[in-house]
């Protein structure tokens, strides 16, 4: 019973002395010192005034596109992988943390055998039992701070994927918003051509009539039905870059490209005013992605440590309990307990953990200028969709002048040849002009959205992080 107590009171002291060794941890990442590098106070077009929206595309007012946005951050083939590779990293982390603890291992033994002998009576076959139960734990002493340093890069290795996965989402919601506005912007350009075409057949009829009165050339006739067939040749490719997007749409949704996509808004919506920008600085915490290449930034720094700290030594204790006993009944009464330590020093491994710490900062260099990068580059987005979509309202504008003064100019020409002032082609070149001003201009104020889904994709936000596989 003495004997017992001892080995009790000793172990008990020894898993003391190991939680208080175990939490010492020298080896942790120094602070950085503004990773991000220097950033601008302000953006260039700064708008303090409105405040920017979470689900940002509900501000385009159509549900269709509410509903395809939805349907895409569920459905998505590369959303639903990212949720699968969040599910890898966080298990192993997870399992990269149970190396903080001792494991505990259960083993169990049943042997039979027989032993024939032979003396002056005959002979006997003897049949022998054997039974075996065990119980095997194994532990590291943290004294440097390995182990913990490994926990905390997987842990945040984990929570930069889910980054990665906000990430994803961000640009997902953003390229099916562009598709869906570029499948209106071409079914209102079919519509706009076939009204052109219309139109020049109606032009080609009037020069058809002053030709059978014998007051034009023939080449205005030709002229016209150049031009009519010219506008007809453009249906089929406008027809075709939709199908195109639909089917890349179907594809952004997780559905087979030829999979119908029903869109019932028909004209292009009007933006509003523009969005707080808030500061660059602002964007550190708004940018998923910025937020992942910060994680893993401080996760290289924990590497680090733990390659640091891998060149000490390092201490594992193993425990046993064996139990066993020729028969069943004595089992429990032939028990032995062992308890040991093992130092394990590295004394000469010809520089290979010195070059694995080394390894680990340059990792650690890469993520910081990685990282850096990030945050130059969301500026630059930032800055890129401001002055884009400002400017774009300016050409607009001017565009609106232009096709005035063009309508202007395509009823003086249409004047001046009915009165038989000057010949065709001046009402040919006025009408070419007119129409492909039209045209333009709803590609011009596509590219005006396209640039609000940028600036609204740049500033980042927290609306993904309550999404849910």
């Amino acid at each position: 019973m003495e004997m017992k107590m001892c080995r009790a009171a000793m172990f008990a002291t020894l898993i003391s002395i190991i939680l208080l060794i175990g939490a010492c941890t020298p080896f942790t990442p120094k602070a950085r010192i503004a990773p991000e590098g220097n950033l601008p106070e302000t953006f260039s077009l700064y708008s303090p005034d409105a405040e920017q929206p979470e689900q940002w595309w509900k501000e385009l007012g159509a549900p269709d596109l509410d509903a395809l946005i939805q349907e895409a951050l569920s459905g998505n083939i590369s959303i639903r992988v990212a949720w699968a590779r969040l599910r890898q990293s966080q298990s192993l982390a997870f399992q990269t943390g149970t190396a903080r603890y001792p494991d505990l291992a259960l083993s169990a033994e049943n042997s039979r055998s027989r032993q024939r002998t032979e003396n002056d009576m005959g002979s006997s076959t003897r049949t022998f039992s054997n039974y075996g139960l065990g119980l095997a734990s194994n532990y590291e002493l943290d004294l440097w701070g390995r182990i913990r340093s490994e926990t905390e890069a997987a842990a945040l290795e984990a929570t930069a994927t889910r980054e990665d996965l906000n990430a994803a989402a961000m640009t997902l919601a953003a390229s099916v918003a562009e598709n869906w506005l570029n499948i209106i912007s071409q079914r209102m350009q079919k519509k706009l051509l076939e009204q052109q075409l219309e139109t020049n057949k109606t032009y080609l009829e009037l020069v058809e009539l002053r030709f059978r009165k014998g007051v034009v050339s023939a080449l205005d006739v030709y002229q016209q039905r150049e031009t009519v067939e010219r506008t007809r040749a453009q249906i089929p490719l406008v027809e075709a870059r939709e199908q195109r997007l639909l089917h890349a749409l179907a594809l952004l949704l997780g559905r087979p490209p030829q999979s119908p996509v029903s869109i019932s808004t028909e004209t292009l919506p009007v933006i509003s005013e523009a969005p707080a920008t808030g500061l660059p600085a602002d964007m550190l915490a708004a940018r998923p992605d910025i937020r992942a290449h910060g994680l893993r930034l401080q996760a290289a720094d924990w590497q680090v440590a733990a390659a640091r700290a891998n060149r000490f030594p390092a201490i594992r204790i193993t425990g046993s309990a064996n139990m066993g006993a020729d028969s069943l009944g004595l089992i429990f009464d032939n028990w032995l307990l062992s308890l040991a330590g093992n130092l394990t020093a590295p004394l000469f491994d010809a520089g290979r953990r010195a070059a694995e710490t080394d390894r680990m900062k340059a990792k650690a260099d890469e993520k910081l200028w990685v990282y850096r990068q990030t945050v130059y580059t969301a500026i630059k987005e930032a800055e890129d969709a401001l002055v884009s979509e400002k400017k774009q309202k300016q050409h607009i504008l001017a565009l609106e002048s232009e096709m005035t003064v063009a309508r202007h100019a395509f009823d003086e020409a249409v004047a001046r040849y009915r009165k038989g002032l000057s010949d065709y082609l001046p009402v040919l070149t006025q009408l070419l002009s007119l129409q492909n001003l039209e045209r333009d201009m709803i590609q011009r104020q596509t590219e005006l959205l396209v640039y609000r889904i940028n600036l609204y994709r740049a500033l980042g936000g927290t609306w993904t992080d309550s999404l849910v596989p």
